[in-house]
């Protein structure tokens, strides 16, 4: 049976997911939105789409990460005592001025003990698992053929044992360089060790910059690693998830593409880089919102964009893939990029005010992108108070929500003091002055008496977790009486054990199953807020072992079970661990 129990190598070029056994079960390329070349994740009908290292007499495996690095180790253990060990990477590191992240795979192979014997499966499929590659063979290399683009297996082993699947004795190392057709111009052993040391290197480099907390260094530095990968470096982007279509829950058909790029995510993405210190990533996922932005002559924004800005992303469904346990629909596209969601305008203005404060990135904001920015000013100013399909985009129904009207409110409040930074004062009037028009209605119309919360949409009675987030937004101070009883509404409502739910209202699909991860780690983030500090550390020690056995999260999560759900690994989902770590943890000083 299928699960999320899976390890992430990637280089911000592609990214792959790994079972406990080394079996590649997922990777789009050429690119993180394109065909998934490796698609046994989704159960394609025909048995292709995986690349895998069987040891006869499988025993069991372990896998483990190398610290600080995006390198995979899994060991496969034999009945009969023989073991082998598989290196599996993407390579990255510098060369010639610039980054090396080629569209490749290496698997390095070697024996750990005894007379193992091993079959290489390498299946990649085309069309999401309609059709598998046409194949072509040199003396040393295998090309497989897919419509859109073509792979080259370049190894030591025997061609023959590849195409043929057959088991042979592992008696010395070997090695597999799967990438573009292109040939290689060194042994594939010296090539291998070569990338295997420079991107080890590149790994370990990187995370020693990252600003980590004393506490819970690994998942941190983890996390940090992932939401690298998930980056989409030719263009800045960085998905939602790498995947699709793996349900919020079981028996739904809440299956969606996150392999895009939400606006929303840009606030809260570039919020955790920034406490990290992993400025080049978010420098360049500020450049990417701020391409979006600048080509937007009235400034209305759609809430979610292609990897390359792709404005049109058609939601269509695949019948060549059975789902995910038998999931279906497989979806392939995102009809999110239709809908109207205002919380978008203050996603991308608070994720921009970076630029106008932080003096160590080299994109410096000025007035005229100050100038840019009041058009999304305007229109949030404009349409606060208008229905829409909000955060959680309903598709059935559009009403004014809070939330929204809580991020356009954070829109012109942002606006006003970059035209401080500025040295405009009128200009800092003016969004004030809107500033206190959105409060006022929110806090008119947004405000539930009978419940003493605020509430998910202008005069109804749902409570939504998204509002857990009006004291990170400085809205209002933890201490504040109407933020300490929405605080509580979430506990009455929301709460399921020590996992939070977004809603619990019905919506197109019925009423929500699972938690939702990040929701998790905002009411931890309140917790901790308002002095319930003891409470937040345990909550958050609990979500760091609802993890899986690589230190991912997906978006949902099964209350009863503790069992990940939904697309993996999930930004949002590794972003509020970060923010919550860093909340949390001993400073450094109180710590030795």
């Amino acid at each position: 049976m299928r699960s999320l129990e899976l390890s992430m190598i990637g280089n911000s070029s592609y990214a792959a997911l790994l079972d406990p056994r080394g079996r590649i079960v997922w990777a789009c390329m050429p690119r993180f939105d394109g065909n998934p070349v490796f698609c046994d994740l989704l159960e394609p009908e025909k048995d292709i789409g995986f690349y895998e290292v069987e040891i006869e007499g499988f025993l069991r495996s372990e896998q483990t990460y190398r610290p600080n690095s995006a390198i995979v180790e899994t060991c496969l253990f034999a009945e009969n005592g023989a073991a082998i060990e598989i290196l599996d990477f993407a390579p990255r590191f510098k060369q010639f001025g610039r980054l090396f992240r080629p569209l490749s795979l290496v698997r390095r192979i070697r024996r750990l003990g005894g007379a193992p014997r091993i079959r290489i499966r390498l299946r990649p499929a085309g069309n999401y698992g309609a059709e598998p590659a046409e194949i072509t063979r040199g003396s040393n290399h295998v090309r497989y053929i897919l419509p859109d683009h073509v792979l080259r297996l370049t190894t030591e082993v025997p061609v023959s044992y590849v195409l043929d699947e057959t088991s042979f004795l592992l008696d010395k190392p070997v090695d597999l360089i799967l990438t573009q057709d292109e040939a290689l111009t060194r042994p594939v052993h010296e090539i291998a060790r070569e990338f295997e040391e420079r991107t080890d290197d590149y790994w370990r480099e990187w995370a020693r910059y990252l600003a980590v907390p004393f506490e819970w260094q690994d998942a941190v530095i983890r996390a940090a690693i992932t939401l690298k990968l998930c980056s989409v470096e030719d263009s800045g982007a960085i998905v939602a998830a790498v995947t699709t279509s793996v349900p919020e829950a079981a028996g739904t058909e809440r299956n969606w593409d996150y392999r895009f790029c939400w606006l929303r995510d840009a606030y809260f993405t570039i919020r955790a880089l920034n406490r990290l210190g992993a400025t080049r990533t978010m420098e360049e996922f500020l450049r990417y919102i701020l391409n979006i932005v600048s080509s937007s002559p009235d400034g209305r924004l759609q809430p979610v964009f292609g990897v390359q800005m792709e404005t049109t992303l058609s939601e269509s469904s695949v019948e060549s893939l059975g789902g995910y346990r038998g999931h279906q629909p497989v979806r392939v596209g995102n009809l999110a990029y239709v809908q109207t969601q205002h919380d978008v305008y203050g996603a991308v203005v608070l994720a921009c005010a970076q630029a106008f404060f932080d003096q160590r990135i080299d994109l410096h904001g000025d007035d005229r992108l100050f100038e840019t920015l009041e058009r999304i000013g305007e229109v949030a100013a404009r349409m606060y108070d208008q229905p829409d399909a909000g955060l959680w985009e309903l598709r059935g129904r559009q009403r004014p929500h809070t939330f929204s009207a809580l991020m356009c409110w954070a829109a012109c409040d942002r606006l006003a003091r970059i035209a401080m930074q500025l040295d405009h004062p009128d200009r800092a009037s003016v969004w004030n002055g809107h500033a206190r028009t959105i409060r006022a209605r929110i806090e008119r119309d947004g405000w539930n008496e009978e419940k003493q919360a605020y509430v998910s949409v202008f005069g109804g009675t749902e409570v939504d977790a998204a509002l857990l987030l009006m004291h990170e937004l400085s809205f209002c101070e933890a201490d504040n009486p109407r933020f300490l009883g929405t605080v509580a509404a979430v506990e009455r409502e929301l709460l399921r054990g020590d996992h939070v739910f977004r809603y619990v209202e019905a919506d197109d699909f019925g009423t929500p199953h699972n938690a939702f991860n990040v929701c998790t780690f905002w009411y931890i983030d309140a917790l901790a807020a308002i002095g319930r500090r003891d409470e937040a550390r345990r909550l958050f020690e609990n979500m760091l072992a609802c993890r899986n056995q690589a230190g991912l999260l997906s978006e949902d999560l099964n209350t009863e079970t503790n069992e990940l759900w939904g697309n993996i690994p999930q930004t949002y989902s590794m972003v509020g661990l970060i923010v919550s770590a860093l909340r949390l943890s001993r400073s450094w000083e109180e710590a030795f």
